[in-house]
């Protein structure tokens, strides 16, 4: 693990965590999170996972989220859109649904927030999240994030509906 927290760590994606990607990518409970709409395919998702995984050329970063009393993996984390010339990143977590509720998603983001800013040096961290969605609103706020507007019927819901999204910040104090 690259970064290790107290109850959690992070690595890089490894080839055998293809199997657990296919499941959550394919769980259409979580595509209007995700963005998502169109499953993947075993093939896809074994090449994403042998992949190259550099921050820099891809602009974006899935890390794999681990338990460290177990070394069961739990979750993912992703930054995406990274800009390297505005020094900003957009950051995304997912946490597998038997191991939510014991402040492990805060822990990920934290730790997220650490390489953000000492290692790629970031000068700010976004999030969007659905303005309905109050597990996230307030776990990303606990986490330091401020509200910075609210993107009126970013994304569509169904035919003609529309949701709106919060964009949440966190600079580099």
């Amino acid at each position: 693990m690259f970064i290790k927290g107290i109850k959690i760590g992070l690595r890089a994606v490894e080839p055998d965590d293809a199997v657990k990607l296919y499941q959550w990518e394919n769980d259409v409970a979580i595509w209007p999170v995700s963005a998502t709409i169109e499953p993947f395919s075993k093939f896809t998702i074994q090449q994403f996972a042998d992949g190259p995984h550099d921050i820099y050329t891809q602009r974006q970063l899935r890390l794999m989220i681990v338990e460290i009393e177990s070394s069961v993996v739990i979750g993912a984390a992703d930054l995406y859109d990274f800009d390297p010339h505005h020094l900003r990143s957009g950051i995304g977590i997912f946490i597998a649904t038997s191991h939510r509720g014991r402040g492990l998603a805060a822990e990920t983001i934290n730790l997220l927030l650490k390489y953000c800013f000492q290692i790629l040096l970031l000068n700010q961290v976004y999030a969007l999240v659905d303005a309905k969605n109050t597990d996230s609103l307030t776990l990303f706020t606990k986490c330091g994030f401020e509200k910075s507007g609210l993107q009126k019927q970013w994304n569509r819901t169904g035919n003609a509906t529309f949701s709106d999204v919060w964009l949440l910040q966190k600079f580099n104090a």
